[in-house]
């Protein structure tokens, strides 16, 4: 029961945190894929035409929908556990009888929360363009959920390594961007060159796009099988890394 009140705890405050400015955490990315799908969807999609049968627009939408999950769980995570870092709360947590997978479950959850709402924005505000008849909500769901854990994850230990603010954004701007981008959300795979498309293949964040398309819209460039396997297995990697971080206090406790 305690460890139930403690998860709780840290989970209400995170959908707080992000709920009360939700002008900073909600209302851009609405603004931000409006411009998305007026730019490419309407002015570049018409001259773009069909990807993979597909008109182009509907071939954009999971991959927007999809990176604006991935920024948005991993930033509310990095931000908030620094912050608690940064403000000396930390020792409150560390003090108290609360086990590491609790408050790694407790920061984890607020940062799936806040990706998958703005997912529900964004795919809201993707109405306005066009209609999406999601061929396999199972996958679809299944897959935002693992992303925005993964993501959430990875902002957790940018967060225990992380020294000052800046430290916070070098991940994001420098790492998660340009992999979005190349990772299939403009662009089907067999649009590049050979050499190229090995290249692709190398990049996670395209196996975890082109299986939310599949379940949005039923086509993908990669093996679902394979997506869901690298997915979860990350997932694993990154929750055995964050506990051992936690367990021994690393960035946390020096």
């Amino acid at each position: 029961m305690s460890q139930l009140i403690a998860f709780t705890t840290i989970f209400v405050k995170e959908i707080r945190r992000f709920t009360r400015i939700w002008p900073q955490t909600l209302l851009p990315p609405a603004i931000t894929t409006a411009l998305y799908f007026l730019i490419f969807g309407k002015l570049i999609g018409g001259r773009v035409g069909s990807v993979n049968g597909e008109s182009y627009m509907d071939y954009i939408v999971p991959g927007i929908i999809l990176m604006s999950v991935i920024s948005h769980s991993y930033s509310n995570v990095v931000s908030s556990f620094y912050s608690t870092k940064f403000q000396r709360h930390i020792e409150e947590l560390l003090v108290a009888p609360v086990p590491n997978w609790v408050i790694l479950a407790g920061y984890v959850s607020g940062g799936v929360a806040r990706g998958i709402l703005v997912g529900g924005v964004v795919a809201g505000i993707s109405t306005l363009f066009t209609e999406i008849p999601v061929k396999h909500w199972e996958i679809a769901m299944a897959v935002m959920i693992l992303t925005a854990t993964l993501f959430a994850l990875a902002g957790f230990i940018n967060a225990v390594f992380a020294d000052s603010f800046d430290d916070i954004s070098i991940i994001p701007n420098f790492v998660l961007t340009p992999l979005s981008y190349l990772g299939g959300v403009f662009y089907s795979v067999s649009m590049l060159p050979g050499i190229w498309q090995k290249v692709a293949q190398a990049n996670p964040i395209l196996y975890m796009i082109n299986a939310f398309r599949y379940g949005l819209i039923g086509i993908s460039d990669v093996d679902i099988g394979l997506a869901f396997a690298m997915t979860g297995s990350l997932v694993i990697f990154l929750i055995l890394i964050s506990l051992i971080l936690l367990h021994k206090g690393i960035g946390i406790k020096n």
